[in-house]
């Protein structure tokens, strides 16, 4: 029953009783009636309270569960695109990736300006700069890890799921594909224990501020890009994550 319907319920409630009180319950007895009004009154109110404070207590639990989910997608995304940075694109491969991490390579370069000489024929030759980038030694992938749960990345806090992971090509203009990848997870295990209706209501979100549609994820299979489906709210307050 929703709560504006459970107080017009109380109210004809109320009126009817009041009705009946005066015209038939004899004078005398007219104070127990008077408890038994006081203890529903009491009732009512509590579940006018509960009615108002759930979605309220449900909003503030998801934020807590997403942002754990959010950390760790954050770690899924951070380690591809080093991944790309080494391998020029992506992988699908959890086992791949947690390796990567724990034993990646990546490359650390110096660019310079140089000056070159180009024939342009003719017997005319000019100096020109060009940039050259020099490779001048290496550093550990699991420096970037350092301090962090990566190798739990894969798991989905308070739940037994695991994200899933998957990679793809998208044309990014014409005749030009890149690669793309998409970590993601239903929103129904993440809620598990909460209210059906609340959580329905949560699948089918499509607010500005709200984590749109019926996953959480990170990256596209259908678009460039690395960034999360969730609002700007849980890049800003990661401390969320630490209040459970």
């Amino acid at each position: 029953m929703s709560l504006l319907l459970m107080i017009l319920v109380a109210v004809v409630v109320a009126f009817l009783l009041a009705v009946l009180v005066v015209k038939f319950v004899p004078l005398k007895m007219r104070w127990l009636v008077s408890i038994f009004l006081l203890g529903a009154s009491v009732f009512l109110v509590y579940k006018i309270y509960g009615g108002i404070m759930e979605p309220i207590n449900f909003n503030k639990d998801k934020k807590v569960r997403y942002a754990k989910v959010i950390k760790n997608l954050k770690l899924i995304r951070d380690a591809e695109v080093k991944y790309k940075e080494v391998y020029g694109t992506y992988t699908n491969s959890k086992d791949s990736l947690l390796n990567f991490i724990q034993n990646g390579q990546l490359a650390l370069t110096e660019t310079k300006n140089i000056e070159v000489e180009e024939d342009r024929g003719g017997g005319i030759k000019v100096k020109v700069s060009k940039k050259q980038i020099d490779t001048i030694g290496y550093e550990p992938v699991l420096k970037y890890f350092e301090g962090k749960e990566y190798t739990k990345m894969f798991e989905v806090p308070g739940t037994t799921e695991q994200f899933e992971l998957a990679t793809g090509r998208v044309e990014k203009v014409a005749g030009l594909e890149v690669p793309v990848f998409e970590a993601k997870v239903s929103k129904k295990p993440i809620l598990k224990g909460m209210n059906p209706s609340l959580i329905k209501a949560e699948l089918e979100a499509i607010e500005s501020d709200q984590i749109k549609g019926e996953f959480v994820s990170v990256g596209s299979l259908n678009e460039v890009t690395t960034g999360g489906n969730w609002p700007p709210f849980y890049d800003k307050g990661e401390a969320v994550a630490k209040k459970d």
